[in-house]
């Protein structure tokens, strides 16, 4: 049996948590999927609505017959801890030489299929290595719940049963198409399945059988599951032959309200402000559209965010995550370690970040779940306070800042 792995607890928590932000509790909260009361009977209904789906009978019963609530999901599900490390220590924690060293071997190994993959899809190698390193570990930690019991038992919870009822019927499309067994239907809690931990309405549509199987299979095929990727990468607007993210040394001092990923700036702009390569060696003076993205502050590590990494956010939210997956493609493509920034950086607590949150909601600032973490409500919310008070709007909050806040 396979133990649970930080990988995919990773995964299903920032899932989770975007999950939870998006669909809010129905109004019949009460049972809250506390009790397994009811579920047989609901899931004979949703049997019902599977069949007008267009599910066939066979498929149904192969699928669902037998299948029981499981508290032990709706416990993971309740008891999920807020992911709350900065950039550098999650970046320091997976693109470390191990993994670096894993990751060129199998680009070498696989070259072929990374070839045709990049041939039909236009997504290079190490970007797909990237994902496939932080997701599961190269597909050696996929999880190992029974994944139709776990959309079957959030379905009937009461937190998000829309979005989870559509992505058991989805797991049935796929069961019904052909590509994989119940039996074979096993990962994390929240039902993310494969090498690139699909959610099943992402398997359904964009999973392709790339090694001629006659079937798409996601969790044993690697070819099938890399392009898989790339055909989901593509799908979300994936740019061929163009950069994700290139390191770039900052200025001491410049203008930073336009260190912001909403903000895009031709390179010219920021080649006249001083943004240089590592080396010293100016940017092009062209009109290529770029985002300055300063993870951790103007005294932190600084990149230069193309338009391709607007998918890595597409694929998940987390900028942290984001951050480190687009960094750690940079690395499998050739590019050396990044700078630790201009300055030591002191990260701030959870602690410290949830009275930062409480602090901007009463001065009317929309920050979301007061919960630690410093996401993109938080950040826009701390740059607007840095223009007002004079401060360098990085968007990165600051002790500085923090008893500014408390003084009123």
């Amino acid at each position: 049996m396979r133990k649970s792995s930080p990988l995919a607890s990773l995964h299903t928590l920032i899932l989770g948590a975007a999950l939870t932000a998006l669909f809010a509790p129905p109004a019949f909260a009460a049972n809250c999927g506390k009790t397994a009361a009811g579920f047989e009977q609901w899931l004979q209904s949703f049997k019902q609505q599977a069949a007008a789906q267009g599910i066939s009978q066979p498929v149904i019963a192969q699928a669902l017959d037998g299948v029981s609530y499981d508290p032990a999901v709706i416990a993971k599900d309740r008891g999920q801890s807020v992911f709350a490390q900065s950039f550098l220590q999650f970046s320091d924690r997976m693109v470390n030489g191990n993994r670096l060293q894993i990751g060129s071997s199998l680009l070498k190994k696989n070259a072929d299929t990374f070839a045709r993959v990049q041939q039909k899809y236009g997504v290079p190698g190490p970007v797909l290595v990237g994902f496939w390193g932080l997701e599961t570990d190269f597909g050696k930690v996929m999880g190992n719940m029974d994944t139709l019991r776990s959309l079957a038992t959030l379905a009937y919870d009461c937190r998000r049963p829309d979005e989870f009822q559509a992505q058991l019927l989805d797991a049935l499309r796929v069961i019904q198409r052909g590509d994989l067994t119940p039996a074979e239907m096993r990962g994390p809690w929240a039902g993310e399945v494969g090498q690139f931990q699909f959610v099943p309405k992402v398997y359904f549509q964009y999973a392709v059988d790339f090694d001629g199987s006659g079937r798409r299979d996601l969790i044993s095929s690697t070819p099938d599951a890399l392009a898989s990727a790339a055909n989901y990468l593509n799908g979300l607007g994936w740019k061929p032959g163009q950069p994700w993210l290139e390191e770039v040394r900052v200025p001491g001092d410049m203008d930073w309200s336009q260190a912001e990923l909403t903000i895009k700036k031709p390179r010219a702009y920021w080649a006249k402000a001083g943004v240089t390569y590592p080396g010293g060696k100016a940017l092009p003076a062209d009109t290529v559209p770029t985002a300055l993205l300063l993870p951790m502050g103007r005294n932190g590590p600084a990149f230069l965010a193309y338009p391709n990494f607007d998918v890595y956010l597409q694929w998940n939210q987390s900028l942290v995550y984001s951050t480190s997956a687009a960094y750690y493609a940079t690395r499998l493509a050739g590019a050396p370690a990044m700078s630790r920034g201009n300055a030591p950086l002191e990260p701030f607590t959870q602690a410290q970040a949830k009275e930062l949150q409480q602090l901007l909601a009463k001065r009317g600032f929309d920050v979301g779940k007061i919960d630690g973490v410093i996401g993109e409500g938080t950040r826009e919310a701390v740059r607007t306070l840095q223009i007002k008070l004079g401060l360098p709007a990085d968007s990165y909050p600051t002790q500085e800042l923090l008893d500014r806040l408390r003084g009123g």
